[in-house]
């Protein structure tokens, strides 16, 4: 089993249909165009959420992943911390090694605090 590195997202507001959309982003880059993992290579997947993340279980979009275990956690409150994120941990099988995955932590770089929120 291999470790997929922690990924983030920064999501727009701290509204349902925000969050959804910005973690449905996050779950499609890491599993799709960049390192094309299958349904069958995901084992479990883990969603940290800062504290002012609420409305929805950050997990929810990765539902689509069916027969796949999806925790959902908060973050520790840090003073300074980038407002509004999701990170998103996935445990996953696969022979590639390392230096072969993306090891990027801001999943979707329009959304991790580059000029995004306001």
């Amino acid at each position: 089993m291999a470790v997929q590195a922690p990924r983030a997202v920064q999501v727009d507001a701290n509204e349902r249909e925000a969050i959804l959309e910005g973690t449905t982003e996050l779950v499609a880059e890491v599993r799709g165009a960049r390192n094309k993992h299958g349904h069958d290579d995901v084992i479990s997947v883990v969603f940290p959420a800062n504290p002012d993340v609420t409305p929805i279980p950050a997990w929810r979009p990765g539902r689509s992943v069916q027969g796949v275990t999806l925790l959902c956690g908060t973050e520790i409150a840090l003073p300074h911390a980038l407002p509004s994120v999701v990170r998103m941990l996935m445990h996953i099988a696969t022979g590639k090694p390392r230096s072969a995955m993306s090891t990027s932590t801001c999943a979707v770089p329009q959304r991790c605090g580059l000029g995004h929120r306001q």
